[in-house]
């Protein structure tokens, strides 16, 4: 596995660098060619189980999120050679390795679950998606989110959005994405949120984990740093723990004059293949029931093999019309919006 555990490293050094975080990139590099086994630590990393890369546990990034929580607390060291530091691999390999020794314990147990990145910034898919659906429908949305995390991305009706037509949002908006918006500006409605809940296997507790929300964020991109901590400041426990197919289940029932959005943001690739096709019939025979005063309408920010970024899909019912939202960076940096 030691192979394939490197190459895992140096597969998640250039997403890194391609999402524009060079330290990360850089540390990924290090660990793909210095990590050795001999320790505890280091030979349980080296011969993990199963596919270590980005389509399976991601250890790498399990293994960064680790040491940005030391970084985070002003442990080991690390404070002096993370950013806005710059330093010497030399230097940086040393405090690493001081890290992966002292603070093993700590390492150990923070591996043993996998990366949740409530990336806020996916809310600039969300808000004109939100939009469009409300516009359509002239409802109250009700939220159903699987792959929730800590429901960082159930607020974001409470976030505001700069586009080419103006800013959406509240004028107390908790805080402003601002992505640079390429292709169509989109059309803008009354939002009202009906309910929001969401769901997820492991869901965060905003404000108790903190710190593992903000470990799985990137050192040198500080500004993602402070639109998390700004969510954080507005969630509340909106998320139920469960698996999120046998959950949505218990959601489908139709709520007369409310607008049904289900929606995930680089979540439902993660779900097996027999959760997608199940889930895509009850979706599917939900809506085949659906009426213009329940609607239906299920929003995909996920990787579909294109590039760049995410495809952005909606299903509508009833009618069962698809469309082609356009495309949007994994980040929220950019949107190409061409609804």
């Amino acid at each position: 596995m030691t192979g394939a555990l490197r190459a895992a490293f140096r597969d998640q050094a250039a997403s890194c660098a391609d999402l524009g975080s060079p330290f990360m990139a850089r540390l990924c590099t290090l660990l793909a060619e210095r990590l050795t086994p001999g320790t505890p630590l280091a030979d349980r990393l080296l011969s993990w189980d199963g596919d270590v890369s980005s389509r399976g546990a991601s250890v790498p990034l399990r293994l960064c999120g680790a040491l940005h929580a030391l970084r985070l607390q002003n442990r080991a060291g690390l404070a002096d050679v993370y950013p806005p530091h710059e330093t010497d691999p030399e230097t940086l390999w040393a405090s690493i390795s001081h890290a992966l020794s002292s603070e093993a314990a700590f390492i150990d147990h923070f591996l043993d679950s996998p990366p949740q990145t409530n990336e806020v910034r996916r809310s600039v898919a969300l808000l004109p998606a939100a939009h469009y659906v409300a516009a359509r429908f002239g409802l109250p949305l009700r939220l159903s989110e699987m792959g929730a995390s800590a429901g960082l991305n159930l607020n974001f009706d409470r976030f505001a959005l700069t586009t080419p037509a103006g800013r959406l949002g509240p004028a107390d908006a908790a805080l402003t994405l601002t992505p640079d918006w390429r292709g169509d500006p989109p059309g803008t409605a009354e939002l009202r949120i009906a309910e929001r809940r969401g769901v997820d296997l492991n869901p965060l507790d905003p404000q108790a984990d903190a710190l593992r929300l903000l470990a799985y964020l990137w050192p040198d991109q500080p500004h993602r740093l402070a639109l998390t901590r700004a969510a954080i400041g507005t969630a509340h426990r909106e998320v139920d723990r469960g698996d999120a197919i046998d959950w949505l289940t218990t959601r489908l029932a139709s709520v007369p004059g409310q607008t049904h959005f289900i929606y995930t943001t680089i979540a439902w690739q993660y779900f097996p293949p027999r959760a997608q096709a199940r889930g895509t019939a009850l979706i599917e025979r939900a809506g085949a029931m659906a009426t213009d005063n329940a609607p239906i309408a299920w929003f995909a920010m996920e990787a579909d093999g294109e590039r760049p970024g995410a495809g952005m899909t909606l299903r509508l019912w009833p009618g069962n019309d698809t469309i082609a939202l356009g495309r949007v960076d994994f980040h929220g940096r950019w949107i190409d919006w061409r609804a």
